[in-house]
């Protein structure tokens, strides 16, 4: 009998600053202990340049740090706050993501020129050992003042985090995350498998160049490495195709959320065959024909009243939910990407104008899947056969028909083989199957 190889370790090597927080935590410290400073809007713009000059590896680390902590002014009152505040700013693809961190503490270790003491309080919330957070420690007086910082921190100096990973001799596939020079020097190093740039709060080019892999988002970085993650897709890879008069704040919402926005004049095939999201307005809607190809679509925003009860009733025979408001209502800004939102993250149809009404309540520690079928007897029978016969428990399933379509939403323990998601897909009838998370 021969003995299976040993698995490999794997370890995760994340940024804090714009990478596991949307910010730059000493640039925040210095709005807040320089809020009352006369010269405030210059010493800010300094160490903005100071930290984008070292992140881009134009100025040495060494030098950007020594001089953004001399223009700081602040004290363990500020650091206070400062905490507060960074707490609230964690980027939205990792808040989402706890279950992994839980699952994998022993691996994530966050490795930051940053420093500790406003990095461990954030970062500790989401299962991250203390023992594997790796940053700089401030020096204060006796009255509470920073005055400097460990210079013998190897995390102080230029190269700092290559230093320090020859240091810890991790053994095992090493994978770094991050959206700086200094992240990117684990890779030209050798030290690290593969570097992924990180992309969801800035894109600084110099160092996404040099990325073996661009992420937009941490869901991103879980859905090509097989990880386990909140969502089943990640939105970035999600294409939301946007004709005619769509008001900004509607775009902004799913920006915030990671969509893939792409702007056209007019609603043309090849287009509306590779988007996921469609939103339009009175002027510019698909026909028919174009529904009958538009296998990825999953949702569409109006912003106006949808062309024909047609158009409402073919999309709907193709899986394809529709949200549609009056123009003139001054709520569909808000109201249709809330609406769709609701609709790509929890499987909420509610307010739809093609969809039988469901709004199902969210169930943690759960997978939800959407079954959208034909509204022939027996599916739902089916469906929970599949689930039967992999011994997999039902949490909770909710039901919902029109004259054309049934609409299923079922919640499942975590845990179960690929090969169920082929089952479901298969069953006689189906329209659209998908996983949300």
């Amino acid at each position: 009998m021969t003995s299976q190889p040993e698995k490999t370790e794997q370890y995760f090597i994340i940024d804090f600053d714009s990478t596991f927080t949307q910010v730059e935590a000493l640039d925040e410290l210095a709005r807040i202990s320089l809020k009352n400073h006369p010269h405030r809007e210059d010493i800010y713009k300094q160490i903005e340049d100071l930290t984008n000059a070292s992140m881009e590896g134009r100025l040495s680390f060494t030098e950007s740090l020594q001089q953004r902590v001399k223009l700081l002014c602040a004290n363990r009152e500020h650091l206070k706050m400062l905490i507060s505040h960074l707490k609230k700013k964690v980027s939205t693809s990792f808040s989402r993501n706890t279950v992994f961190f839980k699952k994998h503490q022993d691996e994530v270790l966050i490795v930051s020129g940053g420093f500790k003491e406003f990095i461990t309080p954030v970062v500790t919330e989401y299962h991250i050992k203390k023992e594997n957070i790796y940053a700089n420690t401030f020096v204060f007086d006796d009255e509470g003042n920073i005055i400097g910082y460990d210079k013998e921190n190897p995390l102080s100096q230029e190269g700092g985090k290559v230093k320090l990973l020859k240091e810890l001799n991790l053994q095992g596939d090493i994978y770094g995350i991050g959206d700086g020079y200094s992240d990117f020097q684990l890779k030209e190093s050798g030290m690290i498998k593969k570097f992924f740039a990180f992309t969801e709060n800035i894109e600084r080019k110099s160092v996404a160049e040099k990325a073996d892999h661009i992420t937009p988002s941490f869901d991103e970085f879980l859905y090509i490495n097989k990880l386990p993650r909140a969502i089943s897709y990640p939105k970035n890879r999600i294409k939301c195709l946007v004709v005619g008069d769509i008001d900004e704040e509607a775009l902004s919402q799913m920006k915030r959320e990671g969509y893939n926005i792409r702007h056209q004049p007019t609603i043309e095939d090849k287009y509306l065959e590779e988007a996921g999201v469609l939103f339009c307005d009175d002027h510019h809607q698909p026909t028919i024909e174009q529904l009958e190809h538009a296998g990825r679509l999953k949702v569409i925003g109006c912003f106006g009243k949808v062309a024909s009860k047609k158009l409402a009733e073919v999309a709907g025979q193709k899986g394809i939910i529709i949200f549609d408001d009056y123009k003139q209502n001054p709520r569909n800004a808000d109201f249709i990407p809330k609406r769709v939102i609701a609709f790509m993250n929890e499987g909420k149809t509610h307010m739809s104008c093609n969809f039988p009404d469901l709004q199902p309540p969210r169930i943690n520690n759960a997978h939800r899947l959407i079954h959208i079928h034909k509204n022939v007897p027996g599916i739902l029978a089916q469906i929970n056969e599949v689930f039967a016969n992999h011994n997999i428990n039902i949490v909770g399933e909710f039901l919902v028909t029109n004259p054309q379509i049934g609409y299923v939403i079922t919640d499942v323990d975590a845990g179960y083989d690929t090969q169920v998601l082929n089952e479901l897909k298969a069953i006689e009838h189906t329209i659209k199957f998908r996983l949300l998370y």
